[in-house]
């Protein structure tokens, strides 16, 4: 008896001390979340979203990012690492090509070559004979860790979203597992750069998000609206900005949108002016409380992923205008579409972009 309670003894004090003092790759900031607002006012619940029309993509899964190229195809990418090529209605899916890594944004410039920001490689540009060139991985001689959305401006200039300057998704386990690391840490070390291709040259628009994702052009190309998914944030910023950190005011940078139920994801320019957005996931009050105690995140960590407190599925999407005034909110309250990253529009149809799911969620207007 006594050797079976000291086995005892010993197995509680190694489980306390591993979950106390095991390594774990994060280095938690202090950062106390407003209190969330719930579906209320512009947000409220509703299941405009609900029952999608499903493409299937033949295998494929994770439709992160779609957008309709000039030959009227969709252009879509998947977490294998392959853009597709299918016709609006879902028929003849081909390969356009694999970059090698996980594109999650892209854009098309006037030549017609696919601008593509691949969280793994950085700013790509892919011709339209499929040749795959790097147009920039590093930035003041640091590296591009996770590029995630890109937008060309008229004049040829990229403006496009480093993620998080900590975590590398080739380095820890993928898109979605780097993008909860550095949720969690909060450091806000996520930039928007600008790389101009006719100089070749790479400098930082704004610092300081929490995970910066979506960018969007403004109508007249003077500003970018930018998701800073860490802090349920939609900002405003100048094209014009050179290395301004957000935690300092200034008349060029504002919060557009502040407290969102839900993390922000993919931006997308629709029709008449409006700006899509997808909320990813909802707000966890669990993990809100987490934010001021940063051992309680390290020992988080040190759980089996199954005890993580992950938001629960929730489909929700909305357009807003550039001012700020929400025109648009479709949600499905069931989350039977997986995280729901954004939406392309067209004249006819909304396709409904999202992270993780087997199909191509579609509806019509």
């Amino acid at each position: 008896m006594k050797k079976a309670a000291l086995a005892v003894v010993v197995v509680f004090i190694l489980l306390i001390a591993y979950l106390f003092l095991w390594p774990v790759p994060i280095r938690p900031v202090v950062w106390e979340a407003p209190k969330p607002p719930g579906y209320t006012g512009p947000h409220e619940v509703n299941n405009k979203l609900a029952e999608l029309n499903i493409i299937p993509l033949e295998g494929e899964e994770g439709p992160e990012h779609i957008f309709v190229g000039k030959d009227g195809k969709l252009y879509i990418t998947v977490a294998s690492g392959n853009i597709l090529r299918v016709n609006p209605d879902g028929s003849k899916q081909e390969v356009f090509v694999n970059t090698g890594g996980r594109v999650l944004g892209f854009d098309f410039d006037k030549r017609g070559n696919m601008i593509a920001a691949d969280a793994f490689q950085g700013l790509l540009s892919i011709s339209p004979d499929k040749e795959i060139t790097v147009l920039t991985d590093k930035v003041h001689r640091t590296p591009i860790r996770y590029a995630d959305a890109v937008v060309v401006a008229r004049n040829g200039k990229i403006y496009f979203s480093d993620a998080s300057t900590r975590f590398s998704p080739k380095d820890w386990g993928g898109v979605f597992e780097a993008s909860i690391l550095d949720i969690m840490e909060q450091s806000s070390t996520g930039r928007v750069l600008a790389y101009d291709p006719a100089k070749k040259i790479t400098r930082v628009v704004a610092k300081g998000f929490s995970f910066a994702n979506g960018v969007a052009l403004s109508a007249d190309e003077q500003w970018l609206f930018v998701a800073e998914t860490g802090k349920y944030r939609i900002w405003k910023i100048s094209v014009n900005l050179r290395d301004l950190d957000i935690a300092n005011p200034s008349r060029l940078a504002r919060v557009l949108f502040n407290n969102l139920p839900g993390y922000p994801d993919n931006l997308m320019r629709g029709l008449d002016g409006k700006i899509w957005v997808g909320l990813v996931k909802p707000r966890n009050p669990v993990v809100d409380k987490m934010m001021p105690e940063p051992m309680l995140r390290m020992l988080i960590l040190r759980l089996p992923r199954v005890l993580w407190p992950v938001p629960k599925p929730y489909g929700h999407v909305f357009a807003f205008t550039e001012d700020g005034k929400v025109v648009a909110d479709l949600q499905d309250p069931t989350g039977a579409y997986p995280e729901t990253t954004g939406v392309t529009e067209t004249k006819d149809r909304l396709y409904i972009q999202s992270l993780h799911a087997k199909g191509l969620g579609w509806m019509e207007k």
